[in-house]
């Protein structure tokens, strides 16, 4: 059914959009369906996207599981949420002609919005290039990706091992005809997350102890470390003047625990109580943080703090933090096989992933002490 609408909608383009393109463009709209952490390493587009053209009106059009990212965001004027297909973790699969009947619809509003440009900042999503196309939207610029080439007006040259916020920035500099600045990552904890982590701190953490956060836990099943090399990392991190924190969210309490049940008593942990806003303000007050390929390590990131991160599956090419690497390590066994981009199951068939099980404690430990000692 897919490739029957991207060949309609091809074969159509031209009657769909009538309109001539603004220079430069008033109305633009930014489409960005993925997590939280994808959207966090889109935030020095958005930087560059206003700095270029600081009187346009700008509307994100996000998933609902990820619009408290850009939420505070200046540079947007109009945050819009919609359930992409394919994007909810947690939805039941939809029958084969929901997609397309929520992608009519909403063009059908889109088009009494009369953007002048649409930008695609995912390469692979062709729902998102075909909702621009059939909401008249006359610039519609994106990735030559073979799903979504033919629905947009200005295809740049698609590199698959590209960092993701190297292509949004890209994609920025295609519209305005600027070369824009890289900046790092912005998230900005509230004055209230900001208030909970200083009380937090002060009731657990001496003065003189060094707080280093574990962060374990991530959407995809393929991604995660084993459970008993995070308990003997944890027995050699406890050292003096070093206190450990085990976080994650309320969905991952019952694995935090399982964790923590042979680790040293001291470690304390944290998930009921956790909002990513009080997270992020948490980190603040780290000397590192450790974990795997997760938004909630690149939020770490965008807070400053030095951070250690296990990749299997992931393409750090891609997806690997955005900042300076003297400050963030990577870690992966390097396998022939990896990066496979698979988070669900193994292609290999091997539980755990080989990937991500050939990752010692030994190795991470190497890089803590490297950044410590920094």
């Amino acid at each position: 059914m897919r490739s029957t609408l991207l060949h309609l909608l091809a074969i159509t383009a031209r009657p769909l959009v009538r309109r001539s393109p603004v220079h430069p463009p008033q109305r633009l709209l930014v489409i960005k369906p993925d997590h939280l952490g994808d959207l966090l390493l889109a935030t020095p587009a958005l930087t560059a996207l206003r700095a270029a053209l600081p009187t346009a009106h700008i509307t994100a059009l996000v998933g609902p599981w990820a619009a408290s990212m850009w939420v505070q965001m200046r540079e947007i004027d109009t945050l819009e949420t919609l359930p992409f297909p394919g994007f909810d973790r947690d939805a039941p699969k939809p029958l084969p002609w929901e997609p397309y009947i929520l992608l009519y619809q909403t063009a059908r509003r889109l088009r009494q919005q009369a953007y002048d440009a649409a930008l695609i900042l995912r390469d692979d999503h062709w729902w998102g290039a075909a909702l621009a196309l059939l909401a008249g939207i006359p610039r519609r610029i994106g990735f030559a990706h073979p799903l979504c080439k033919s629905l947009l007006s200005v295809a740049l040259p698609y590199q698959p091992r590209q960092h993701v916020t190297q292509q949004a920035l890209d994609i920025v500099a295609a519209l305005t005809n600027t070369l824009p600045t890289a900046t790092a990552l912005r998230y900005t904890p509230t004055n209230a997350a900001r208030t909970w982590a200083i009380a937090w701190t002060q009731q657990h953490l001496q003065p003189d102890k060094h707080l280093i956060i574990i962060h374990p836990g991530t959407g995809g099943p393929t991604k995660h470390w084993l459970r008993e090399h995070w308990i003997r990392l944890i027995q050699e991190l406890c050292r003096p003047g070093r206190r450990i924190l085990l976080t994650g969210s309320p969905a991952e309490t019952a694995e935090l625990i399982a964790i923590a049940a042979t680790s040293p008593a001291e470690l304390l942990m944290l998930s009921n109580d956790l909002t990513i806003d009080r997270l992020a303000a948490l980190f603040t007050h780290a000397r590192l943080v450790i974990g795997v390929d997760s938004g909630p390590l690149h939020i770490a990131v965008s807070q400053g703090v030095p951070t250690i991160h296990l990749f299997g599956p992931s393409d750090p090419l891609r997806f690997g933090p955005w900042g300076d690497p003297t400050r963030h390590c990577v870690l992966s066994a390097g396998l022939p096989c990896s990066p496979c981009g698979v988070f669900a199951a193994c292609p290999r068939a091997t539980n755990p992933p080989e990937c991500m099980a050939a990752i010692t404690p030994a190795q991470v430990l190497a890089g803590v002490e490297a950044l410590l000692g920094k």
